[in-house]
């Protein structure tokens, strides 16, 4: 019985739907025996497993991608950082950084993550969704609606939490993750600043 061989131009389509190296792409059709979609899952594990290995590596590279919309009334900058130019040359990595900067131009987040989010403005939160908890529920109850309550907030207001304006059975963190399955590198949103006319 003869093995199952990637013909150069099922290699090159993976490639070209991936961004992955050909050697990997030619791996991924090996180990899935021909089937496409299951040579992408592959690819998207194995590189989203690279790239946790590199997670403390330094992403000083990328580009700063710029997004008017709404006839030059909302304007948005964002700094999207890769660990190499190779991959910031990438049209996969722009098409990312531009689907983000489409996404805060339409959801206008306030931070990029619940890190950013002040102390003392999550504490506030806090006191005010615990002062809203009907009376007579108990305390376990009670943390469990606030903390509910918390990250209903942080999933409205922070960009990597907020579901991605293009499809939002994903968030655009999740969006970003998939980046660095597809890509191989660490790929990490630095900042962002969204500017409407007459705010």
């Amino acid at each position: 019985m003869i093995s199952y061989q990637p013909k150069p131009d099922e290699i090159k389509a993976l490639r070209e739907e991936t961004s992955a190296p050909m050697m990997d792409c030619r791996k991924a059709l090996l180990d899935a025996a021909g089937d496409r979609e299951r040579a992408k899952a592959l690819l998207l594990e194995r590189g989203a497993a690279q790239a946790a290995k590199k997670a403390e590596r330094i992403a000083e590279e990328g580009l700063v991608m710029s997004y008017i919309h709404a006839g030059g009334k909302i304007g948005v900058l964002v700094e999207v950082n890769s660990e190499t130019d190779f991959v910031a040359r990438n049209p996969k990595f722009g098409e990312l950084s531009r689907d983000i900067a489409m996404h805060i131009a339409a959801m206008s987040p306030q931070y990029l993550d619940r890190e950013g989010v002040p102390a003392a403005e999550v504490e506030r939160l806090r006191d005010e969704f615990r002062a809203a908890v009907p009376a007579g529920k108990s305390p376990e109850v009670g943390d469990r609606i606030v903390e509910g309550k918390l990250a209903k907030w942080f999933e409205e207001r922070c960009l990597l939490e907020q579901a991605f304006v293009k499809d939002d059975s994903i968030s655009v963190g999740e969006l970003i993750f998939r980046s660095i399955g597809a890509l191989g590198e660490k790929i990490r949103v630095r900042r962002f600043a969204r500017y409407a006319l007459g705010e």
